[in-house]
C-alpha cells in the first residue's frame, strides 16, 4: 500500500477540504481518467482497491497512472479508552482530494474497456466520480 517513506511530522490536524482542485484537472498521461465530483478523504486502502480493479478488468493491458498519493497521517484512539491522555497514535494514511481532481488515469485500451474498468475503479471510492477522456477519442 502507497505511504510516505518518511515525514517532517507525526501527526496531522484533521482540516477541512474546501473548493475545487487547483491542479490536476485535465487529462496528463493517459487517454482516459477518472475524476472527482465530490470532496473526500480517500485511504490508501481505497487507492489500491481501485487499482487493482482497474487493471484486472484491462486484463494487464494498457497502463495506468495513480495521480493522487496517501501523505496525510490519520489517527485513532483504541476502543474502550477514556476521554484525554493525548491523541491517539496514526492508524493509516489518507489523500484529500478535491472536486475536479483526476485520481486515475489510463492508455492503450479500447473506449469502451477503458470506461467498464473506470466504473469499477470508481465503486471502490467513497465519492462520485466521472469518466473523462480526450476530445476525439471517445465516438
Amino acid at each position: 500500500m502507497l505511504q510516505p517513506k518518511r515525514t517532517k511530522f507525526r501527526k496531522q490536524f484533521k482540516g477541512r477540504i474546501h473548493g475545487v482542485a487547483k491542479g490536476g484537472t485535465s487529462l496528463n498521461f493517459g487517454s482516459f481518467g477518472l475524476k472527482a465530483m465530490e470532496p473526500e478523504r480517500v485511504t490508501a486502502r481505497q487507492i489500491e482497491a481501485a487499482r487493482r480493479a482497474i487493471t484486472r478488468h484491462m486484463r494487464r493491458a494498457g497502463r495506468v497512472w495513480i495521480l493522487i498519493f496517501p501523505d496525510v497521517p490519520v489517527s485513532k484512539k483504541p476502543t474502550e479508552v477514556r476521554m484525554g491522555k493525548g491523541k491517539g497514535s496514526p492508524e493509516f494514511w489518507v489523500s484529500k482530494v478535491k472536486p475536479g481532481r483526476i485520481m486515475f488515469e489510463i492508455d492503450g485500451v479500447s473506449p469502451d474497456v477503458a470506461r467498464e474498468a473506470l466504473a469499477l475503479g470508481a465503486s471502490k471510492l467513497p465519492m462520485k466520480s466521472r469518466f473523462v477522456f480526450r476530445p476525439g477519442e471517445q465516438s
